[in-house]
């Protein structure tokens, strides 16, 4: 088998499930309970959001809430924030290539009357500083632009566009950094909010964060019982935060050898896919080598998808959480590509388990694949 959809989800580590396994067993307490077992559970939850802050660098600045993943961050740092301070401005801020769990939030807070632009992007998916620039304005509230695209991997200039916004002091800035962490370098510091999920980097499903500045509140999404200081209400699963903060730390010390093994990976996909005839690359060269996209010129992707998986090869063509309902891709046609590039690309997405041996095996049956699949 070679599995290379790692950007929809990634295999969580063995030391990790172990890690997970025993915190169940050492930590059965609710943190809510006032009880031994829940005071115990408590201190070990107030740990794992001190070590994961740490590792970001902020722990002096921000704060963190536990919840389900990246969806539900991007949901209460978009929808929050707009409720909480619409009565600074109404004026909000995204791209139009960010994942559907922000452009739906944007997209619901349009119809309640807010003012939203949808920030275009160049031909390598990236948000130009200048269009944010010329954007922003005083009734700004939030910008929420993506550090890492998850279909192509293009990386934003964070540290600039975080900056246009702080130009503005009623405007705060928010990442979803699902693609990025421990991925690609991140200002952290510069970032008032940002979002991610613990299975893109071998930790849980069902798992993730939100880092927000200490000062910045929300207007909870969920009512309830008042966990996650007010935010966000509902049972915290300890064990689970206990193992993000081990992935977290993880991701962080193994930066460098796992994007040099990565980099290697994609460098010989790049090289021995580049056929020009048959494919057309959507990633800029400067992307995270994380993801590989490129487009069929003559095939059809759901054919060679399908062929390849009959071989278990494991690929994706658009997003996994929008290609059941979008079978174009938005985000290649916010890049200007053309409606056949569009329908027909496929994504390559890496993590450090998969090996250079997997990428020869991968360019072999890819080539005999296309073969075999008649022009479309």
């Amino acid at each position: 088998m070679i599995y290379f959809d790692n950007a929809a989800t990634t295999a969580p580590l063995e030391e990790a499930i172990s890690f997970y396994l025993k915190a169940i067993a050492d930590f059965p307490g609710n943190p809510s309970s006032t009880h031994g077992l829940g005071r115990q559970a408590d201190r070990q939850l107030e740990k794992a959001r001190k070590d994961i802050l740490e590792t970001f660098g902020l722990a002096k600045t921000h704060s963190l809430i536990f919840n389900s993943g990246a969806t539900e961050g991007n949901n209460l740092a978009i929808k929050g924030i707009a409720h909480f301070y619409k009565n600074r401005g109404t004026k909000l801020i995204t791209s139009s290539v960010e994942h559907p769990s922000v452009t739906e939030a944007f997209k619901e807070l349009e119809r309640e009357g807010f003012e939203v632009t949808y920030l275009p992007v160049n031909e390598e998916g990236k948000v130009e500083p200048a269009s944010l620039e010329k954007a922003l304005d005083k009734d700004t509230i939030l910008v929420s632009i993506m550090g890492v695209n998850n279909e192509t991997g293009s990386i934003n200039d964070l540290s600039a566009l975080a900056d246009l916004t702080h130009k503005f002091p009623k405007a705060l800035f928010h990442s979803d950094l699902t693609q990025a962490i421990g991925k690609v370098k991140v200002p952290y510091s510069k970032l008032d909010l940002f979002t991610y999920s613990s299975h893109k980097i071998g930790g849980l499903r069902s798992d993730g964060a939100l880092v927000y500045l200490s000062k910045i509140k929300f207007a909870p999404i969920n009512d309830g019982g008042g966990q996650e200081f007010g935010f966000r209400s509902g049972t915290i699963n300890v064990p689970a935060a206990l193992t993000q903060a081990y992935v977290v730390k993880e991701a962080f010390k193994n930066y460098e050898s796992n994007l040099k093994h990565v980099e290697e990976i994609s460098k010989y996909l790049r090289q021995n896919l580049n056929i020009p005839s048959e494919i057309r690359f959507n990633s800029p060269l400067d992307a995270s080598p994380y993801v590989l996209n490129f487009s069929l010129i003559n095939k059809k992707a759901s054919v060679v998808l399908e062929a390849l998986s009959e071989r278990e090869i494991y690929v994706s063509s658009v997003s996994a959480c929008s290609s059941k309902g979008e079978p174009i891709s938005g985000v290649l046609t916010a890049m200007h590509r053309s409606e056949g590039d569009a329908r027909n690309s496929l994504r390559l997405s890496f993590s450090k388990r998969n090996t250079l041996e997997e990428a020869e095996a991968f360019v072999k049956a890819f080539k005999e694949v296309l073969e075999g699949v008649i022009n479309r």
